[in-house]
């Protein structure tokens, strides 16, 4: 059953760094492409980045450059580097599990947890 744990996050400056962990059961990084999605207040959740299950990256031009994607199969772990952080990126962050289309990210729905349970992420100073 799939089921995805996020961790890191937190209050950080602008410029500043910080990286999200998504812990997926299982062989899920082998089974599911993995999407990042953000959600500011008041505001849509947006996918921002993704993996597919063979290691090819993507992301939306507003972090295209400042974010990078790293994968630990061996610990089915997912990670987004997020540097040179802006006040607009503060958010909550959601890795999901699922499958890119052409164009599109499809989040799988099913017994289990295809979503992480989100992080904050706060960019101030």
């Amino acid at each position: 059953q799939v089921h995805l744990v996020q961790s890191g996050g937190g209050l950080v400056q602008p410029g500043g760094s910080l990286r999200l962990s998504c812990a997926a059961s299982g062989r899920v990084l082998r089974s599911y492409d993995i999407g990042w999605y953000r959600q500011a207040p008041e505001k849509q959740r947006d996918f921002i980045a993704g993996v597919t299950i063979g290691g090819r990256t993507t992301f939306r031009d507003s972090v295209k450059g400042r974010f990078t994607i790293d994968r630990d199969i061996d610990a089915n772990t997912v990670y987004l580097q997020m540097n040179n952080l802006k006040p607009e990126d503060t958010a909550v962050y959601y890795c999901a599990a699922g499958t890119f289309v052409p164009g599109n990210f499809i989040v799988t729905r099913g017994r289990g947890d295809y979503w992480g349970q989100g992080t904050q992420v706060t960019v101030s100073s």
